[in-house]
């Protein structure tokens, strides 16, 4: 007989699956919620006729999941300027150990720029992907969470394995990516613009999120020297308010900024060949909840 106990121990995958499908961890938790309500309506025979609890769980979940992805692209046609996957800090570094942050694997299917591709991609290849490719769930089983056969699901997943590898960065240490960030905090604050377009890519793109609650620029900044002269201003803006840390976000290195004592916003950076190509700015409070200190 299946206890509360083993149902409960599957929480950590489905804040997992939640996560990487949603982009968000106050989705995934709700997400979540509603997979244990669903399982706990069952009567206690329907429950020891399951024989797998625990795929039954991750069934319900991605289906979920799919029903929300549809109606989260509706929302985000409303949203105010660009949509950022919201950022995580590194498990140590949530609020004390109680946040389902801590409970999520930081690898790189949760990378921001892993994370900005799926959002490209269709809801039903989105979790044909991840299911198949990174919680790797044979095909037959994907079916009947999409609700395709199991060879629609097998495209799906190779569409959206092609999108993958096309926007992908070659793999680059830890300690590389560190030292990049932390030259380009440097020149940040001293407003360096030429050290500032010395790290970008010719082509990098600076995306922000703020969506209608913090003050940022609303379109892409496109360019190694539009990027260096909008962050100078922001530096000069900033100026004596503002504190910087280096942060792991979302397992790469990244920034996050501090102004009278408050956390308000967190930098992810994609980079490549010791050059920035991406830099995404999450300013929206309701998206920094898992920073929150206690």
């Amino acid at each position: 007989m299946t206890t509360g106990a083993e149902i409960m121990s599957e929480r950590r995958r489905l804040i997992n699956l939640g996560y990487r499908l949603l982009g968000s961890l106050a989705d995934a938790e709700d997400v979540v919620q509603e997979t244990y309500a669903r399982w706990y309506a069952l009567s206690a025979r329907e429950q020891q006729a399951i024989e797998q609890p625990g795929a039954w769980l991750m069934t319900v979940a991605g289906r979920i999941c799919l029903n929300l992805l549809g109606s989260a692209r509706a929302r985000r046609e409303t949203y105010v300027g660009d949509w950022i996957p919201e950022p995580l800090p590194e498990p140590t570094e949530g609020d004390g150990g109680s946040d389902p942050a801590d409970r999520i694997t930081l690898d790189e299917s949760v990378t921001m720029a892993f994370l900005v591709v799926l959002e490209a991609m269709t809801p039903a290849e989105r979790v044909a992907f991840v299911l198949h490719d990174v919680f790797r769930y044979p095909f037959g089983e994907v079916a009947e969470i999409v609700g395709r056969t199991p060879a629609a699901c097998r495209q799906l997943a190779s569409s959206a394995r092609r999108r993958v590898r096309t926007a992908q960065s070659p793999a680059r240490p830890s300690a590389g990516q560190a030292g990049v960030v932390r030259k380009f905090r440097t020149a940040w604050e001293a407003k360096d613009i030429e050290a500032l377009v010395g790290l970008l890519d010719p082509a990098a793109v600076a995306t922000a999120d703020g969506g209608g609650l913090a003050v940022t620029h609303l379109r892409p900044l496109v360019g190694a020297e539009r990027i260096a002269e909008g962050y100078a201003e922001i530096a000069r803006l900033w100026d004596g308010r503002t504190t910087f840390q280096e942060r792991t976000v979302n397992g790469v290195p990244g920034l996050v900024a501090w102004q009278d004592g408050e956390l308000v916003t967190v930098f992810a950076f994609e980079i490549a060949d010791d050059r920035i190509r991406h830099i995404w700015a999450v300013r929206n409070p309701e998206k920094l909840r898992p920073w929150k200190v206690s």
